[in-house]
């Protein structure tokens, strides 16, 4: 893999759009579309891709808009990096702050607060706040600054803004993420609840007990403090913005990706700010699995529960922790982010090994005493460029996983596929090292005989169909760029054109869908196939070639009656459609409705897992499982005592 293949993941573009989209929600075609509510139906993702607003720079506006924040949380020190001054995306905001993507409101807080104003002449000359746990007003721009960082690495690694998953917009029309930093309700914990369409943080007491650190016994200790529950918070809600069923508990996997993948984020994210990056360098002596805070999470509430460290980590000194059906959410998704980290070694050390060579003179073996400072930059600068890179992959991939019931070897599938697309040419071998890792944790996809890059590809469609020429990007209508829709009307139509395609007879098997007439039953009743979702991607590789791409996900849903318990279950299918600029098929990524050994694996996870819940005779999903993930028993705060 060339370098480096996105920017840094802090300094992302500048938004670019105008956000007249969000009044186009409601524009709806009135024009028909043969098949549709009869052969197919859209979904409402459809539509949210339209309603993501972002602003657009004008001429003399600024282009970025510089923050401070905590680059770890309140319990690092100075000296180790503890703050930094993020550049985010500029764009004016009212008092919050509120801005186009995020709206930070304090309700819930027991104390008063008064909205900061970051347009305020004072503000704007001294970047921001000050980071301190005593100025409410500062938790107000630690949450907008980290979330814009992050929403900025995903937009840029991905080639579009990311829609929400949720339809509760404010009463001008924009349909915003809420942030509230003061939920005492959530106690020790930090949230992403769909339904309310916001992110709930916790704050609570520092066991008197157990409290270590610059945590002093009964102090208050605020979630939307620590910079990784931010961005894992956050990172729920952009997936399941861009995958409507990855919230669907269907299996083990499911959560524990999703955890893993969070943790993911926050983890890489740290490799952006060179204080801390620097710092731990020079302590580890380039020993990237020793550099504790680097590779941790949330040190200050590891310390508030009486942990020596951090709240959870990638580092796994025994390289015993591997994969399992039966871990609980957390330790798979820890799982995930170990394998991942250790293939993200590999490659740095194989990119720094010339620089420690000639470091000293090559031997490759560091002497005693502090590193050379100008070794240790070259070395934060390599980790900063290969951190960024794992980060876009991992983003990348999210649009080549299936569209249901999500398992950790279909995302190494993902990652390969993902990367190859856009970096044919892999001379670090980073798809090598991805592999041989997945493999070290026991994490295996299933129907892959080999462990071979080709062997891992996902493959095109076993039969040729013609280039849906509808849907080419030389028939599509674009708000200017090709990332951006030009409304809904023009959304439906491109939904209502693969819909056409994949209803037709001799077709739905294709894209793991089934006809009525095959689950003809007193037990069983089938949907009609659903588009979910229609996206386009423009990526940009390391030699500078654009790649575009139009996604979709497209799902059926079987009920089916459970002659034991005899209640009816939802079960669904479909695929992940990746179509390229001429409309030819790229990707038809299945998950077939049809498939009776994962309907039973999923009726056996119902009976022994809290995420299904019996209603009127009806097994349904609970409306916010990540509430239950991130319950007090298994909480990112697990052994926090419960109050008394």
């Amino acid at each position: 893999m060339s370098e480096p293949s996105t920017p840094a993941a802090t300094k992302a573009v500048a938004q670019t759009r105008e956000p007249s989209l969000s009044r186009g929600f409601q524009d709806r075609s009135s024009q028909s579309f043969q098949g549709e509510g009869v052969d197919y139906v859209i979904g409402a993702g459809v539509a949210r891709a339209a309603s993501v607003t972002t602003y657009e720079r004008k001429q003399n506006d600024p282009i970025y808009r510089p923050l401070q924040v905590y680059t770890l949380d309140p319990a690092a020190l100075s000296a180790e990096g503890a703050r930094t001054v993020l550049d985010i995306p500029y764009e004016p905001l009212e008092p919050g702050p509120v801005g186009s993507l995020f709206e930070v409101d304090s309700r819930g807080a027991s104390f008063p607060v008064v909205p900061v104003d970051l347009e305020d002449p004072k503000l704007l000359i001294t970047q921001g706040l000050a980071p301190s746990p005593s100025n409410y007003q500062f938790h107000h721009q630690m949450v907008y600054a980290v979330s814009s960082s992050l929403y900025a690495a995903f937009r840029t690694a991905l080639g579009r803004p990311v829609a929400w998953g949720f339809d509760c917009g404010s009463s001008d029309g924009i349909n915003r993420l809420r942030l509230r930093p003061y939920v005492p309700e959530e106690g020790a914990n930090a949230a992403y609840d769909r339904v309310a369409g916001e992110i709930r943080f916790g704050c609570f007491p520092s066991p008197v007990g157990s409290a270590k650190g610059r945590n002093p016994p009964g102090g208050q200790i605020f979630t939307s403090l620590s910079h990784d529950i931010i961005v894992h918070e956050l990172s729920h809600a952009l997936i399941d913005g861009m995958r409507s069923h990855f919230l669907y508990p269907t299996g083990p996997d499911v959560f524990g990706f999703h955890e893993g993948f969070a943790d993911l984020m926050a983890i890489l994210q740290h490799f952006s700010y060179p204080e801390v990056l620097e710092s731990e360098i020079q302590k580890a002596r380039n020993q990237l699995d020793r550099a504790i805070l680097l590779l941790g999470i949330a040190e200050s509430f590891g310390l508030s529960v009486g942990r020596k460290d951090v709240l959870r980590s990638a580092i796994d000194p025994d390289s015993k922790q591997r994969y399992s059906p039966e871990l609980e959410a957390h330790e798979m998704g820890s799982v995930l982010c170990l394998a991942v980290f250790d293939a993200f070694r590999v490659v740095y050390q194989r990119k720094t090994e010339r620089y420690v060579r000639l470091a000293t003179n090559g031997l490759g073996t560091l002497p005693d005493g502090l590193l050379p400072d100008a070794l240790v930059r070259i070395l934060a600068n390599e980790a900063s460029k290969v951190a960024s890179q794992f980060l876009s992959i991992c983003v990348r991939s999210l649009d080549y996983c299936p569209p249901v019931d999500v398992r950790l070897g279909e995302f190494l599938r993902a990652m390969i596929t993902a990367d190859h697309d856009l970096v044919p040419d892999d001379p670090w071998h980073y798809r090598e090292a991805l592999i041989d890792a997945f493999a070290t944790r026991g994490i295996y996809p299933e129907n892959v005989s080999q462990l071979s890059e080709d062997a891992l590809l996902w493959k095109p469609l076993p039969r040729d169909l013609p280039h849906l020429e509808k849907l080419s990007f030389a028939e599509l209508k674009f708000a200017g760029d090709p990332a951006a829709p030009a409304s809904t009307a023009e959304l439906h139509r491109q939904a209502c054109a693969l819909g056409e395609v994949i209803a037709r007879p001799g077709n739905r098997a294709l894209f793991g869908l089934a006809e009525p007439r095959e689950f003809q039953s007193s037990r069983s009743r089938l949907s009609r196939p659903c588009v979910q979702s229609v996206r386009t991607s423009r990526r940009i590789g390391p030699d500078g070639q654009i790649v575009f791409d139009l996604i979709s996900e497209v799902t059926q849903t079987l009920f089916t009656r459970d002659t034991l318990t005899g209640a009816e279950s939802e079960f669904i299918g479909g695929s992940t459609v990746i179509l390229g600029p001429t409309g030819n098929f790229r990707y038809v990524i299945l998950k077939s409705v049809g498939n009776r050994v994962r309907l039973q694996q999923q009726l056996d996870f119902q009976q022994t897992t809290p995420f299904w819940e019996r209603r009127c005779g009806r097994l349904v999903p609970s409306a916010n499982p990540l509430g239950l993930v991130h319950s007090r028993r298994t909480s990112l705060l697990s052994d926090v005592p419960e109050p008394s």
